[in-house]
């Protein structure tokens, strides 16, 4: 719920918003650098999430002047969309994705980035048809389990999301990704202890990429830990935006109307 783009706010620095950030991390593979940007296509100096807004829009310069080069390339496609959520230009996004997925109807990648810009347009009924019309069940990919299940997690149907993550598991066990997503669907329930545990799990794996160490530090601050979460976020941040984050973090759980503010951000 790698469900968390929107929220690119003052906190989307420890997390990409909890319920988006899950997609988003699933759909990317999870990788510091996207895995979308294969072939071709050039990465970006640094990973999306770790970029300010400067950073950010530069990468969607680069990314859009690619994209109208090539516009039917699936690969540039998805490396454009994937910088216009992460600066909140979610329509633009899917107007980009829905054209990809035209030119490359056969292209699982294509369809599922697709479903990932449905799901930041919050088009979320829609972005389930993609995923799961993506999906072959005789050779279940695991991205789209696990994008299947961030998407259910936004939908309130928390048990049927943490069976697709299972589900992924079993064919990637230890996924960091996976692991992430699961833990994430936790905090959306208040569950934080047991986010935690998975959160650590996720954070200990070689594939572990920074997003997951910044969900953790995430759901360290949430339970009031705040020392902890800070010297968590330092290691992925710089020193000025762990402080930021932390900030924010202990202003919002201050005000009594704190889980609303985080589900709504």
């Amino acid at each position: 719920m790698e469900y968390a783009a929107h929220c690119r706010s003052k906190f989307s620095r420890i997390s990409v918003t909890v319920a988006v950030c899950l997609i988003a991390g699933t759909l990317a593979g999870c990788a510091s650098k996207s895995k979308l940007t294969t072939g071709s296509v050039a990465s970006f100096n640094k990973p999306l999430a770790q970029m300010n807004a400067t950073e950010l829009n530069n990468a969607a310069r680069t990314a859009g002047a690619k994209y109208k080069s090539n516009p039917k390339s699936g690969p540039i496609a998805m490396q454009y969309a994937s910088v216009l959520l992460m600066t909140g230009s979610n329509e633009q996004a899917l107007a980009v994705m829905q054209q990809a997925a035209i030119h490359n109807p056969e292209d699982r990648t294509v369809l599922a980035a697709y479903g990932k810009a449905q799901a930041g347009a919050g088009n979320l009924d829609q972005a389930l048809q993609t995923i799961r019309r993506a999906q072959t069940p005789d050779q279940p990919n695991w991205k789209l389990l696990s994008a299947e299940g961030a998407i259910l997690d936004q939908l309130g149907q928390s048990v049927q999301a943490r069976y697709k993550y299972r589900e992924a598991l079993d064919i990637v066990p230890d996924e960091p990704s996976v692991l992430s997503n699961l833990g994430m669907s936790y905090v959306l329930e208040g569950d934080l202890r047991t986010a935690e545990t998975y959160m650590r799990n996720a954070s200990k794996q070689p594939a572990a990429d920074s997003r997951v160490r910044q969900n953790l530090a995430l759901i360290v601050g949430l339970q009031g830990r705040f020392d902890e979460a800070e010297k968590i976020a330092r290691g992925e941040l710089s020193g000025n935006q762990a402080e930021a984050n932390v900030r924010y973090l202990r202003e919002m759980l201050a005000q009594s109307n704190s889980w609303k503010k985080l589900a709504d951000s």
